[in-house]
């Protein structure tokens, strides 16, 4: 159930391998926060990125992470953590070495709902997500 959405700039290319990241960012998030389900991620990639004063080419990374409501706010930060060393793993090439990344684990609203094509899910797109109900500590 959770969702990724992860943005990064563009510059420098080949920082940032997706697919590797995805494969071991899917299982932790879902180890860590206690969730059922898949992880959804959208990877968007941004073409402008502000904030380097020298002007140089940095990598910047934000990953964000939305869970149904009831984990501690402690539980959410271990995640934050541990999302960040796998982030320090995962950057490559000569970028790398001025990435700046960032995390945060968020509660998703309670109008929240999850659909489905009826064929894909099984039937019963209500039964993907209900709003409402408790998630682990």
């Amino acid at each position: 159930m959770p969702h990724l959405a992860i943005d990064y700039s563009s510059r420098p290319a080949g920082v940032l391998d997706a697919d590797a990241l995805a494969r071991e960012l899917h299982p932790l998030v879902v180890e860590e926060s206690g969730s059922t389900g898949v992880c959804k991620t959208l990877f968007r990639p941004v073409e402008t990125y502000v904030g380097d004063p020298t002007g140089q080419d940095t990598v910047f990374i934000h990953v964000e992470v939305g869970l149904m409501p009831g984990r501690s706010e402690a539980r959410k930060a271990r995640l934050s953590e541990r999302i960040l060393a796998l982030l320090a793993r995962h950057l490559t090439g000569d970028g790398a070495a001025r990435a700046v990344f960032s995390v945060e684990v968020r509660d998703l609203s309670a109008s929240y709902r999850l659909g489905a094509v009826p064929a894909r899910s099984g039937g019963d797109t209500a039964a993907l997500c209900r709003p409402g109900a408790p998630a682990p500590a």
